[in-house]
């Protein structure tokens, strides 16, 4: 009988290429990278396709969608899901309010996606043109990017993880790359000048002592 050809191994993927051949964004810790943020997306242009790569800290799906504004309802969105049988497929969904529609026209290609250490990885492409169409946007154009990542039941996708989630604080582009880092909320308690300012005074209180 003849033998199944080889499976190509999932690519790491590099976070020495951001902000210089790819754009990321970075959720979590300080100095995390794709293998250990809460959330990673990386995206790059290929020619007439825009490359992502997405990964989350989760057994069941994470996504990004594109939208006109920073909330949740009217967006784009590509889902890599993590499936009962162990693969990970990537979907394309348009919210409805809070909710998220399957499309069946899917502009992804060349997907690959992996689960390993309790988390989704995923990589595929998309074209930066499309036709006019309501649930698929023009990449060309910058858009704002919600980030989210959550539990899938039976390969279906369930509220995300946090209520939330995280939005880049501008429109992006896909013509510019930056490497952009956004704490998650066990780190952002004291990294505000204001909470620096009060643990300051606080401090000096303390060593005076009251009158």
């Amino acid at each position: 009988l003849p033998t199944a050809p080889p499976v190509d191994p999932f690519a790491k993927i590099r976070v020495d290429d951001c902000g210089k051949t790819k754009g990321c964004f970075r959720y979590g810790k300080p100095g995390c990278n794709a293998e250990t943020c809460d959330y990673f997306l990386s995206y790059r242009r290929i020619g007439a396709d825009v490359e992502f790569e997405l990964s989350a800290d989760t057994d069941g799906w994470v996504a990004v969608g594109f939208s006109s504004d920073k909330k949740m309802g009217g967006d784009d969105v590509m889902a890599c899901v993590h499936d009962d049988n162990g693969r990970v497929r990537i979907q394309h969904f348009y919210n409805v309010g809070q909710w998220a529609k399957e499309i069946q026209r899917n502009p992804a290609r060349d997907e690959e996606g992996v689960f390993e250490n309790n988390r989704v990885t995923c990589r595929f492409k998309r074209p930066v043109y499309v036709p006019r169409e309501e649930t698929i946007v023009d990449l060309h154009l910058s858009w704002y990017y919600l980030f989210a990542w959550g539990p899938a039941i039976q390969g279906s996708i369930t509220r995300h993880d946090i209520d939330s989630p995280p939005v880049s604080e501008r429109v992006v582009s896909i013509y510019k790359y930056e490497d952009i880092f956004m704490p998650s909320a066990a780190y952002q308690t004291f990294s505000s000048p204001f909470c620096l300012l009060l643990i300051v005074a606080l401090t000096f209180y303390l060593l005076m002592g009251t009158p």
